[in-house]
């Protein structure tokens, strides 16, 4: 039970996202206790892996794929539940190793001594991303709530604490191996120079379309490629089926149903972490800049001490009844802000610095604070509004709530009247089926799997079924992207292999595509080739026909015409001197060479507001990287040692369930 979280203690606000998929997905291994010793041969049926003699059972995995799937299908909306099974079955393996992992971690950990003790836990339940679910406003919501909530998703507290427990003794173990992790100084300076030096250049473009405007080729030459690449062409005209149908559109089905408050205050329920609104800050501020330190580190102390003073005779002036938005646009070296009076709009914690943050929270709505220093300079800061972290009520969010639970419903009744339909197609056949529910059987043309079919629209599901369907196999029901479908299989007409004649065109289309590539390759080689031999790109574009162009200065994240992103094989220019000339560069259907102009180095003022946050970069993906290889060392160790056992015929047999369902 919960009760011990309801001590007297400090509340912290936090918004949480996803929370019943993380209790779902993140803590699906509980509780079955491990069976023999590490010399037990194999796992047996049911059981997909052991970890030193721990289980992870088949049906964990298959519920962890499925929470996985789920997550990822929340953004295909109404059609999310139709593609469940096809993401169940990409996610079976990435799901097995997530959990042979996390059980690993869990044994290094208690192996390394860790511990989580019940504060611990108590602290990451009221005061971690679990807080607004449990607590909101401070506020325990009661053991019958939290016990329902746990119960919806086949937990009780006490398989939910543990998996908290669980948690925080991971996270000590990540925190252990990638506290080690560190940036140095040369490092950071290197990654901001590489992201932000910019350069112009020359450069000369050849262009795949015009060398294919060149090529004029003769029967023989097509027929010898068609021959050719016979391996491309074979079965290339797709197999065809031809189906009777009938469709039961949900749209048709939506002014039938009604939705009551009871089914609003249900899905309410169920998506209250939706509606959970951030406490914000509405806030102006004025800022006078101080001097950024120089490149021995040291910070003048005199300009800071400068900035002090103006900033101090920018509050007496508000202390004297001056309009904040008017010093504001008159003083503020923010320019973002200064044109709108220093207005920054709404924020939410977490997005600026603590030491701004801190007043933005705090201070009356309406008062103008005092000096407040930052790594930027010193802020004059007036908070205008802000509201509390809170819940979105029932009755605010119900015009949006409506519409979801009135298509669900129809969905839900669309698939009733599909099922209906289907057993009285399976006694009476489709027309007199479609009949009796007023609904109209269509008969297709043969079509192809990627076609569509009039009334249908794009439906995977569907197209799945009849491809997979045998002849004279009795009618089924497949979703469609509308509803659903009942169709039974009339004809198929099986793959082919076109002639020469059939695919002409196409043939001729390839082979100037094919030969155009070779030749854009072959020309663009020669044309650095001849700048680099006679240090000129412009005469050697002049000679080939190349186009000459020249760029503005670009960062290594910016676009160039006919070269496209700088991110590709044109960011070698970042590694040229003034003068140099490059190699062929090839940019989809153009062809480049380079020719750099001159090189603008980042200045240091850049690189002092750029610091911190590209060090906080640098080093996350160092921990990832370090933590990442823990983890892999760790499970060859265990595999080599035999404490990892998998079974490989439990594994097959679960991803073949999953792609077959």
């Amino acid at each position: 039970m919960i009760r011990f979280l309801q001590t007297e203690g400090p509340i912290k606000k936090f918004v949480l996202s996803g929370l019943l998929l993380i209790i779902c997905g993140a803590m699906v291994i509980v509780f079955v206790p491990g069976i023999g010793s590490d010399s037990y041969s194999a796992p047996p049926k049911g059981v997909l892996a052991t970890v030193s003699g721990e289980q992870i059972t088949t049906q964990q995995v298959r519920e962890s794929a499925r929470n996985m799937a789920q997550q990822q299908a929340q953004q295909y909306g109404q059609n999310a539940n139709m593609l469940i099974p096809f993401l169940m079955q990409q996610d079976t393996q990435r799901a097995a190793d997530q959990l042979i992992d996390r059980q690993a971690l869990l044994l290094e950990a208690e192996h390394l001594g860790l511990k989580a003790t019940p504060q611990e836990v108590r602290d990451e339940l009221q005061h971690g991303r679990y807080a607004e679910t449990f607590f909101p406003g401070g506020n325990f919501i009661g053991d019958a709530e939290y016990e329902n909530l746990l119960a919806q998703h086949n937990l009780t507290p006490m398989m939910f604490e543990d998996d908290v427990r669980k948690e925080v003794l991971l996270g000590k173990l990540e925190a252990l191996i990638a506290g080690s992790a560190s940036v140095s100084d040369a490092a950071i300076r290197q990654q901001f120079t590489k992201e932000n030096t910019k350069v112009k250049f020359d450069y000369a473009i050849l262009k795949e379309d015009d060398i294919k405007k060149g090529l004029h080729p003769t029967d023989t030459e097509l027929k010898a490629f068609y021959n050719s690449h016979q391996r491309n062409y074979a079965n290339s005209i797709p197999e065809k089926r031809k189906i009777k149908y009938v469709v039961v559109d949900t749209a048709r089905l939506k002014d039938s149903v009604h939705v009551t408050q009871e089914d609003l205050q249900a899905y309410y329920n169920l998506h209250r972490d939706q509606y959970r609104v951030p406490e914000e800050a509405k806030v102006s501020h004025i800022l006078i800049k101080t001097p950024l330190p120089g490149p021995d580190g040291k910070v003048d102390e005199k300009g800071v001490a400068d900035a002090q003073k103006r900033a101090e005779d920018i509050l007496q002036q508000l202390h004297n009844g001056a309009k904040f938005e008017d010093l504001a646009k008159k003083y503020s070296e923010d320019p973002g802000s200064a044109k709108e009076g220093g207005s920054l709009g709404w924020i939410g914690k977490g997005r600026t610095v603590p030491e701004f943050e801190k007043v933005a929270f705090s201070l009356p709505i309406g008062q103008i604070s005092g000096l407040v220093k930052s790594s930027y300079g010193f802020h004059i800061i007036r908070v205008d509004d802000r509201h509390d972290a809170h819940m979105k009520t029932l009755d605010e969010v119900k015009s949006e709530i409506e519409p979801i639970v009135q298509q669900q419903k129809a969905q839900e009744l669309a698939q009733k009247e599909g099922d209906d339909l289907l057993q009285q197609t399976l006694k009476n056949g489709l027309d007199a089926a479609a009949a009796a529910q007023k609904l109209t059987a269509v008969t297709s043309d043969f079509f192809a799997r990627k076609d569509t079919l009039p009334g249908v629209g794009p439906a995977p599901q569907l197209m799945d079924a009849v491809f997979t369907a045998q002849e004279k196999s009795p009618p089924q029901m497949a979703a469609t992207s509308q509803g659903f479908a009942v169709f039974q299989l009339l004809g198929v007409k099986p793959p082919a292999t076109p002639t020469f004649d059939d695919i002409r065109t196409r043939v001729e289309d390839e082979f100037k595509n094919e030969r155009a590539q070779i030749l854009l390759s072959q020309k663009t080689q020669e044309l650095s080739d001849r700048a680099k031999a006679g240090h000129d790109l412009k005469k050697a574009a002049k000679e080939l026909g190349a186009e000459m162009k020249t760029s503005d200065f670009v960062a290594p994240d910016g676009q160039v015409p006919d070269i496209g992103s700088m991110g590709g094989q044109a960011s070698v220019a970042f590694s040229m001197k003034p003068g140099d000339i490059s190699g062929p560069i090839t940019t989809g259907e153009n062809g480049a060479v380079l020719s750099i102009i001159d090189v603008q180095a980042p200045s240091d003022a850049d690189f002092a507001a750029k610091r911190d946050q590209i060090r906080e970069t640098l080093l996350q993906q160092k921990q990832q990287e370090l933590f990442g290889l823990f983890v892999t060392n760790l499970r060859d160790q265990l595999e080599k040692s035999g404490k990892i056992k998998i079974n490989q015929e439990e594994l097959k047999s679960l991803t073949r369930a999953e792609s077959e369902s």
